[in-house]
């Protein structure tokens, strides 16, 4: 993400005024809303979460800027909650081969238990946004990792498959409140002018969360077991819920509304006609049906022909996952010099090559094609999902919701589908899913490059007429 301007700490002094944010700049970096929704504070105020009854003016005076300590605790939570939710959500990707050596499994029915969490997820980021909207943003991400925390405990204790992925749908479900969330949550608490920062590190958060679960599942249970392996990304999650809670600073510009399913109906519709939103939507649904295909698959291929890798060390193939950390702080940067579509070309190209690259049978090939593929895949969400805030001119914790049911559902859809590919035959399979996703990719930014160019050419007659 890119770093707050030297003006944000200005902008926070009492008495100042924000500048405006436009709603879709031409070339947006990643800001309100790098990987979860964002909300404008309802007006009414909330009993525990708001400190006064503010006017909207003096609400953005409250808000913490960089610098201040109730900046830096923020960010901190966030961060932990973040990690407490992605070694939860990913936990069970790492044991796949393992799962399906112990169980008996095929990789396409072993990806379930990766898959039905995401699926949860993706169900429930709706209505969670809008009890968040109720109870108020800190009370939701508690309750949210704590519950799936706790349905983590359950989870070594799993006797069959099928348990297994009613458990992982539930904790998905679970899960929801924090995604939903989080982002509303910095939005109304971080000023304007630090969003940037915040969220970029809160996208580290996830990403070193999903690297951990993996890589701490994985590492237990190529030593004890996956019973152990899941254990040990709960202890993980509890720890990182505990910091979280112990962190989070009281929410002070939170408003309190009421759940209005009407409204919440239209709300939801009005987003779904808007064409730019449902482009956002699909290329988050694509990008993460790579990254599902591949991930699902990844630890299969290494220890089997030719590379044999032990399964600890097919399990540390996660700490990939640093590249995107990297990657989503410098989306950023990336948009500002090359523009919201050309970054997403760079993601796509990004993605293809690595997925080309991987289908050789050489372990160096394999390894920097997953690098590419997770540096094209962390650069292109974080583009899409950044430019969701900024193009909802309303409702923008329902808008991010819709991007991140999208994306989450394409998680299930890919890792299921490059599983079963993947069974049927190899690596080529995966690879080939992944591909078909990029292609489909290229066609949604190609359409939005052409709709933009016959704009600014009427825009211009229009300007010669006049």
């Amino acid at each position: 993400m890119s770093p707050a301007s030297t003006g944000a700490s200005a902008a926070a002094r009492p008495g100042a005024r924000p500048q405006p944010v436009p709603a879709e700049p031409a070339a947006a970096a990643p800001g309100p809303c790098a990987t979860g929704p964002c909300a404008t504070a309802p007006s009414v105020p909330g009993p525990s979460d708001a400190s006064d009854g503010a006017a909207a003016d003096q609400v953005q005076d409250l808000r913490h800027g960089p610098g201040e300590r109730g900046f830096r605790r923020a960010n901190l939570a966030l961060f932990a909650a973040g990690i407490a939710t992605f070694v939860l959500l990913y936990s069970t990707q790492g044991l796949l081969p393992i799962l399906s050596a112990d169980l008996n499994l095929t990789p396409g029915q072993a990806s379930w238990t990766a898959s039905a969490a995401t699926l949860g997820l993706a169900l429930a980021l709706l209505p969670a946004s809008a009890l968040s909207d109720r109870f108020g943003r800190t009370a939701v991400m508690t309750a949210s990792t704590v519950a799936a925390s706790v349905l983590a405990l359950a989870l070594p204790f799993a006797p069959d498959l099928a348990t297994m992925v009613v458990l992982r749908v539930l904790q998905g479900a679970a899960l929801a409140g924090l995604p939903a969330t989080a982002m509303a949550y910095l939005a109304e608490e971080v000023h304007p002018g630090a969003l940037a920062s915040a969220m970029g590190l809160y996208v580290a958060g996830n990403s070193i969360g999903g690297m951990g679960g993996r890589l701490v599942s994985g590492w237990a249970a190529a030593a004890w077991g996956w019973r152990w392996g899941l254990a040990a990304s709960a202890v993980l999650a509890l720890l990182a819920t505990l910091a979280f809670r112990l962190l989070i600073p009281a929410a002070r510009n939170f408003r309190r509304a009421p759940v209005d399913a009407r409204a919440l109906s239209r709300t939801v519709a009005a987003h779904l006609r808007n064409p730019l939103l449902l482009r956002l939507y699909a290329l988050g649904l694509l990008f993460m049906a790579v990254f599902g295909a591949v991930y699902n698959t990844v630890g299969y291929r290494l220890t089997a022909a030719p590379f044999h890798l032990p399964e600890s060390v097919a399990a540390s193939i996660f700490v990939v996952y640093l590249v995107g950390t990297a990657t989503s702080a410098g989306a950023g940067r990336l948009a500002g010099r090359l523009g919201r579509r050309g970054a997403l070309y760079a993601a796509i190209g990004t993605t293809a090559a690595g997925l080309l690259l991987s289908l050789a049978d050489s372990l160096v090939c394999a390894l920097l094609g997953l690098v590419l593929i997770t540096a094209g895949f962390f650069a292109g969400h974080a583009t899409a999902s950044s430019s969701v805030g900024r193009t909802a001119t309303h409702g923008r914790a329902q808008a991010s919701a819709l991007y991140l049911i999208a994306y989450y559902l394409g998680n299930s859809l890919g890792g299921t589908i490059g599983a079963d590919e993947y069974h049927s035959t190899g690596w080529t399979g995966a690879a080939a899913v992944g591909l078909a996703a990029m292609a489909a990719a290229v066609g949604v930014t190609l359409y939005a490059t052409r709709q933009a160019i016959a704009v600014r050419r009427a825009a211009a007659v229009d300007t010669l007429r006049a």
